[in-house]
Formats: C-alpha cells, sequence, structure tokens
C-alpha cells in the first residue's frame, strides 16, 4: 500500500481521484470503480502496489504486439483492479476484484522484477499486462524507471482510459502501448464497459504523438460492435489521426464473464480486415488459428515476417528492420 498520486483533497475528507476520467470522489473508508484505490483518512491510497497476481514469459505477439522486436519475448506481470467494467472480461478473475487479503503476501520489489526481467533469454523487458496497469499507476512508473536504467523496453497493454497528465508521464517511461480500441461509438462504452470513447482516443492520439510505439487491437463481438459503418469510421479515424502506417489488430471473441454473444464468425474477420486494409498498411486478424498473420512491405508487397499464431519467421528483412528488395524501413524496434 503506497500514498497514490494524482488525488485532490477535498472539503470532510473527501478526496478526488485524477487518474482516470471516472474522477471517482470517495468518502473515508470508500474504494474507487477500479477497486484499488482508497480514501483512508483523507488519504488516498494505491492498495495494489507491490502486489503481483499473475507472471510468465510470453511471446511479445500475445499482447499483441507485431512490430515491436517480432519473434521476441517478454515478462510479463500483473496485478488487481480495472477501471473499465466489461461484460466481455477475458480476466475478471484479477481485473473486476480487489486485492485478495491472501495475496498481499505475493508482493514484489520493483528490482526483484527488473532482476527476474533481466534474466529472461530473449526478453526484451517488462510487460504491465492481464489486468489494466493504469490503475497500478505508482509501482508501474517505479518498476519501468528501473527497467529503463537497466537497459530493458517497458509495455503497457491497455484499455487507454487515463487522463492526459499520467498519460504524459507514463510515456515517459513506457516504449510500447497496445491499447483497446472496443468499439467507435459512445453507446457501446457505456453500456458494455461503464466508461466513454472520447479519453480512450484522445490517449490514442498522445501516445503517437509522444513518438512511443504504438498498435491497437479492436475486439470483435457479434451485436454489440459489429457494424461495418461504424467500423469503418474507426478505421478511417485512425488512418487520418494517427496515420495510413497504424498497426490494427482484428481480435476474435469468445464468450466469457457475463456475456454470451456468440463467438466472432471468422467471415466476419476476414470481411473486416478487408475493410481495414483500405485505410491502413498493417492489419491483423487475432484469436484465430485460421489465419496466417504476415507483415508485408506496403511498398512492394514483399513478406517480411511470417506468422502463424506465436510462431514466428523474419525473412524478408535486412538487419534494420527495412524490407530487402525496396529497402523501406517497416520496423523501428527489430
Amino acid at each position: 500500500m503506497k500514498v497514490a498520486s494524482y488525488y485532490r483533497k477535498l472539503e470532510n475528507s473527501i478526496v478526488r481521484c485524477e487518474l482516470c476520467p471516472h474522477f471517482c470522489q470517495l468518502k473515508e473508508d470508500e474504494t474507487g470503480k477500479c477497486h484499488v484505490r482508497q480514501n483512508r483518512g483523507g488519504v488516498l491510497y494505491t492498495l495494489n502496489y507491490g502486489c503481483v497476481s499473475s507472471m510468465n514469459l510470453d511471446p511479445l505477439e500475445k499482447k499483441p504486439l507485431y512490430h515491436f522486436f517480432p519473434g521476441k519475448t517478454v515478462f510479463s506481470i500483473g496485478t488487481y483492479g480495472c477501471n473499465l467494467k466489461c461484460r466481455f472480461c477475458q480476466n475478471c478473475k484479477i481485473s473486476q476484484v480487489g486485492v485478495p487479503a491472501e495475496e498481499l503476501l505475493n508482493e514484489f520489489t520493483s528490482r526483484q522484477l527488473v532482476m527476474m526481467a533481466a534474466a529472461k533469454k530473449d526478453s526484451v523487458g517488462l510487460a504491465f499486462t492481464y489486468n489494466e496497469p493504469s490503475v497500478w499507476f505508482e509501482f508501474v512508473e517505479e518498476v519501468a524507471e528501473l527497467s529503463h536504467a537497466s537497459g530493458l523496453r517497458n509495455i503497457l497493454v491497455t484499455n487507454g482510459f487515463i487522463n492526459p497528465g499520467p498519460l504524459q508521464r507514463l510515456t515517459e517511461v513506457i516504449d510500447a502501448f497496445s491499447v483497446d480500441l472496443k468499439a467507435f461509438g459512445e453507446d457501446f462504452y457505456r453500456t458494455q464497459t461503464q466508461s466513454a470513447l472520447s479519453p480512450v482516443l484522445k490517449s490514442l492520439e498522445i501516445i503517437r504523438n509522444s513518438g512511443r510505439h504504438l498498435e491497437i487491437v479492436n475486439l470483435v463481438i457479434p451485436g454489440l460492435n459489429d457494424d461495418e459503418l461504424q467500423f469503418e469510421m474507426m478505421c478511417e479515424w485512425i488512418a487520418q489521426n494517427l496515420g495510413k502506417n497504424s498497426v490494427f489488430h482484428i481480435s476474435g471473441y469468445f464468450p466469457t464473464y457475463k456475456a454470451e454473444e456468440p463467438a466472432t464468425p471468422p467471415e466476419l474477420l476476414q470481411r473486416f480486415h478487408l475493410i481495414a486494409s483500405n485505410y491502413l498498411d498493417f492489419v491483423y486478424i487475432g484469436n484465430s488459428s485460421r489465419f496466417a498473420n504476415n507483415t508485408c512491405c506496403p511498398a512492394c508487397g514483399n513478406i517480411l515476417v511470417s506468422r502463424r499464431m506465436y510462431n514466428v519467421d523474419i525473412h524478408g528483412t535486412d538487419e534494420n528492420g527495412s524490407c530487402n528488395q525496396c529497402g523501406l524501413p517497416v520496423f523501428q524496434n527489430f
């Protein structure tokens, strides 16, 4: 437990958390929507500081990150809590709860985690993932600073629902962001996640303008966010505001948590892939073994990287990540 960053003291021992756009106003002993930030005696504390719920060595493609050191791995860690209430959450057992009392024994220091990451073969560094890492802000900041000082890279897998100030701070210590853009309508965000779209779009612009690596993920759920016109508007917005060279993952959904909608048909994923490819150079289909996710040079069509799920074969690039046929730079982090 540690005093939280980004909050304001109000009258009568009430505090207002200013980490995310919920701006939770909390009376004494109340906990925010994220489950892990609590008012204790008129001071906001983060309850999950140093508490790790999950850790694993993952392929970077699992984040998913396809254009950030392809074929490498990353030491991935997560905690508890999330500031969204997605009905379709795939990690609800750790994201939709607070810190269980017995899990307080699973505390790590930032130095311990960085040393563990540095010892992993072929690992580029640390990924903050599994739950929503922005609600772990204070610990993420501390670990990421130490990780950078040790020559490692840092990755944030996030919903993007965070205020501009804290996000700007994270762009100073995070090298790559994988951001869920869950839909392109405020109604979906309000009813399915109890949040809002506009702050996420702002976050995407901040990350792109920071120069940090960015990849975007859209989980397609039949009957909820599969309107073709709205999807096309999303792709057009990404191209116009973030760039035609943005990396975009269209991900298949499977029923989980409170969601009972049928799994995403492969034909829908393929159709959306065609739509997105009219606007963006690098479009991939995730959560499906039916599709190869090759990276092709947008200039000459040369296959640079062949992928089947997490099996990666790099054969069409030079040592700098440029196309070995036409010389177009494609991978900045290679």
